[in-house]
């Protein structure tokens, strides 16, 4: 996983083009980038998103923000009844209680 300017890049290698190539995950809009080294890898990534912020200002439109901190969550009437249990037995809000168990189950994501 690479990260530049709040963006995230996943990059796969294909073996039999001998490249690189990936794309940005934290976004709806379409991100895409590919080399043949790491170091080109890397730049194009980087380039690309230095693309995409440059054609959003060109079009007066505001880039997409890769993550916004509001989650819509569909739970099951009973999950969401049991969450908002714990939270409560936990005295803490249910969006609280949520937030704490999602940073305890990502804690070995964090760089």
């Amino acid at each position: 996983m690479m990260e530049y300017r709040g963006y995230a890049g996943k990059v796969e290698f294909d073996d039999a083009a001998g490249i690189f190539h990936g794309e940005v995950i934290n976004t709806r809009d379409v991100i895409t980038f590919q080399g043949t080294t790491v170091d080109e890898i890397r730049g194009a990534f980087q380039e690309s998103v230095e693309d995409y912020l440059d054609f959003c200002k060109q079009l007066g439109q505001a880039p997409e923000k890769p993550f916004t901190g509001k989650l819509m969550l569909r739970l099951t009437p009973d999950l969401h009844r049991k969450a908002f249990i714990a939270a409560t037995q936990a005295g803490k809000s249910l969006n609280t209680w949520i937030a704490d168990r999602i940073g305890e189950s990502t804690t070995s994501l964090h760089a």
